[in-house]
C-alpha cells in the first residue's frame, strides 16, 4: 500500500517546521548563555508572548515604565512564539545602542522587509556604509541655510490653510466659528509643504485638489482590525517575516501607497532631468537637485535610480506623517489647556500681521519653542526603536543592575541575534527621569535649565528627547520639521482660537494610521473635529 502523496507533503512540511522551530530554540538558548541574565514580566501567552499585549495598547509607554520599576532599567520581555526582546531604559545603555546603530544594531528582517515594502531601499532601509552614503548625499538639503530659504514655503502653506478655514467660517453667514476636522487640514499642510519645499511639486490639497497619495494615507486610519492585519501582522512578522507579503487589506494599502508615491517621484525626476538637460548646477541644494546630482555622479555619493526614487518616497512619507501628527497633537493639547493657548497667542501677538523670520522662530520665541517641544516630548510619532544585535556587544549602565541570580552588574552582555528595544515614548515621559509631573502637558518646564531634571539630562538626543531618535539615525529632517511646526502654529494661533466641539470633558484616543494618531473618541477614522473661532 502506497502512502498518499498529500500525506507525504504534509509530513515533509511538518518536518521542516519542526526542524526550524528546533533551530530557533537552540539559537535562543545560545543567546541566553551569552547574554547577561535579566529579569522580566511573566509570559501572558504561549503564542504571542507579551507582544500582543503591547500592540493592543497602541501607546505602551506606561506599561514599559511599570516593568522598568519592577524589573530594573534593562529587562527581558517574552515575545511571540517563544522568542524574547531586551528592553533598554538606562540612559547610558540607550546612548551606546544609538551610537552603534546601522552597524552593531540593525533592522530585524521583518522591519527591513516592511520598510522596503513601503518606501524601497532608501535611507530608512539602509545600514552601515550605504546608510552613511545616503545621509551624506542628503544632508545639504537640511542645512540651516536651506531651511531658512524654505521658511516662505511653510508660511505659504499656512496662509492657504487660513484662506480655506476663513471660507468655511464665512459660509455660515454671521458666524465667527465653525467645527473643522483639523487633522485632515494638518495632513494637507504637511503634504503640500514637503511637495513644494522638497520637490517643487504642489499636491494642491490645500486648494481642494484630490490626491491619490493623500487618500491612501487617510485609508490606513479606517482599516478594521483583522487576524493578520496592521499591528498583528508585525507581531507575527517578528518570527515569520513572510506574513508581510500576505494579501491583507493593510498590505493592499501599502502597495497602493507605494505605487502612488512611486508614480509622482518618477514624474518629478523625469521633469527635473529634462530641465537640467544633463547638467546639474553645483549650487542646487534642493532635495530633488541633490538626488539627481547623486544619480549622475561617479563619486562615492552615487545613487542608483532605484535609490533615488526610494529617497523621494521616504521624504514624502516622513514629511507627511510626522509633522501632521505633531501639529494635530499640539492643537489637541491647546484645547485641553486654554491658558497655554492664550499665553502662546500673547507671545506671538508682538508680531501683529508680520510673520516671524526663521531666526526669530528659532531663537526669540521661548514659549512657542516650549509648546512645540512639550508636544514632541509627550507625543512622539515613532514610539519605539527595535533592532537586532549584529554582533556580540557590551552595554554600559549609568546605575548598577541586580540580576535574578543576585549579582550586581554595571554592564550587560548582549549576544548576537538578540532583539533590543528602546521604548522612546517611555523615556520621554517617565516619572523617574522627568519628575512627578512627567505625564502633564507643561511647556513651562522648557523655559529654564532647572525645569529639566538632572536625570532627564542624562538622556541623549535632541533636547534630551528621543523623539528624533539619536546617533546614526538621528532624524535628518528634524530642523525642517521644527521650523515647519513653528511657522504653521504661529499663523494659526495668531488668527484662531480652538476648543473642543463637545466641551472640556471630550474624550480623546489614539488610533493607528501608518503611525499612531490622535482622534476624538467615537469619530470615524482619525477625525479631530474642533471648534475653530476666527479672531480677526
Amino acid at each position: 500500500m502506497t502512502v498518499p502523496p498529500t500525506f507525504s507533503v504534509t509530513s515533509l512540511l511538518c518536518g521542516i517546521l519542526a526542524v526550524w522551530l528546533l533551530s530557533k530554540v537552540v539559537e535562543q538558548r545560545r543567546r541566553r548563555t551569552h547574554t547577561t541574565s535579566l529579569a522580566g514580566p511573566p509570559n501572558p501567552s504561549l503564542v504571542f508572548g507579551a507582544s500582543k499585549l503591547i500592540s493592543d495598547l497602541v501607546d505602551a509607554g506606561d506599561l514599559y515604565e511599570e516593568w522598568s520599576e519592577t524589573y530594573g532599567s534593562v529587562y527581558r520581555v517574552p515575545a511571540a512564539f517563544g522568542m524574547s526582546k531586551i528592553v533598554l531604559c538606562d540612559p547610558k545603555a540607550v546612548l551606546h545602542f544609538f551610537s552603534r546603530e546601522t552597524v552593531g544594531y540593525v533592522h530585524t528582517t521583518m522591519m527591513k522587509n516592511a520598510t522596503e515594502n513601503i518606501s524601497g531601499r532608501g535611507i530608512l532601509w539602509a545600514e552601515g556604509e550605504t546608510h552613511k552614503r545616503h545621509r551624506k548625499a542628503l544632508s545639504p538639503a537640511f542645512s540651516n541655510a536651506a531651511i531658512r530659504r524654505m521658511t516662505s514655503v511653510f508660511y505659504d502653506s499656512a496662509y492657504k490653510l487660513k484662506s480655506a478655514w476663513d471660507s468655511v467660517i464665512e459660509a455660515d453667514l454671521g458666524a465667527e466659528s465653525a467645527v473643522i476636522d483639523v487633522q485632515r487640514w494638518m495632513n494637507h499642510v504637511s503634504l503640500d509643504t514637503i511637495g513644494i519645499a522638497g520637490f517643487s511639486h504642489d499636491f494642491g490639497t490645500l486648494l481642494g485638489k484630490p490626491s491619490a497619495v493623500a487618500a491612501t494615507f487617510n485609508d490606513f486610519a479606517n482599516l478594521k482590525p483583522s487576524l493578520l492585519g496592521g499591528a498583528m501582522q508585525f507581531v507575527v512578522g517578528g518570527v515569520f517575516p513572510w506574513v508581510l507579503k500576505l494579501p491583507t487589506d493593510f498590505r493592499k494599502l501599502v502597495d497602493r501607497l507605494n505605487a502612488g508615491m512611486g508614480e509622482i517621484a518618477q514624474e518629478l525626476l523625469e521633469n527635473s532631468r529634462k530641465e537640467s538637460e544633463g547638467e546639474i548646477k553645483t549650487e542646487d541644494k534642493s532635495i530633488i537637485g541633490l538626488l539627481i546630482k547623486a544619480e549622475i555622479t561617479d563619486s562615492e555619493l552615487h545613487m542608483s535610480s532605484d535609490e533615488v526614487l526610494a529617497q523621494m518616497k521616504v521624504l514624502m512619507l516622513a514629511g507627511y506623517e510626522t509633522t501632521s501628527i505633531s501639529l494635530s497633537w499640539c492643537l489637541l493639547e491647546l484645547c485641553k489647556n486654554p491658558e497655554v493657548q492664550q499665553k502662546l497667542r500673547q507671545e506671538l501677538s508682538q508680531f501683529g500681521s508680520t510673520d516671524p523670520t526663521w531666526d526669530q522662530l528659532t531663537n526669540v520665541l521661548p514659549y512657542l519653542d516650549a509648546v512645540v517641544h512639550e508636544t514632541l516630548r509627550l507625543h512622539l510619532p515613532l514610539p519605539e526603536s527595535e533592532r537586532v544585535a549584529a554582533e556580540d556587544d557590551i552595554l554600559p549602565l549609568s546605575l548598577p543592575l541586580k540580576t535574578p541570580g543576585g549579582d550586581t552588574v554595571d554592564s550587560i552582555n548582549i549576544a548576537k541575534g538578540e532583539v533590543v528595544v528602546v521604548p522612546k515614548h517611555m523615556m520621554n515621559k517617565s516619572i523617574r527621569f522627568w519628575g512627578s509631573d512627567a505625564k502633564e502637558f507643561k511647556p513651562e518646564r522648557w523655559l529654564n535649565e532647572t525645569g529639566i531634571p538632572e536625570r532627564a539630562q542624562e538622556i541623549s538626543g535632541h533636547r534630551h528627547l528621543l523623539t528624533f531618535s539619536d546617533g546614526a539615525r538621528l532624524c535628518l529632517g528634524r530642523h525642517f520639521a521644527l521650523a515647519e511646526f513653528k511657522a504653521v502654529l504661529s499663523v494659526i494661533i495668531r488668527n484662531y482660537a480652538f476648543e473642543f466641539r463637545d466641551g472640556p470633558n471630550t474624550r480623546t484616543e489614539i488610533k493607528r494610521g501608518i503611525l499612531p494618531r490622535p482622534c476624538i473618541a467615537g469619530e470615524e477614522g482619525t477625525k479631530l473635529p474642533l471648534r475653530v473661532h476666527r479672531l480677526n
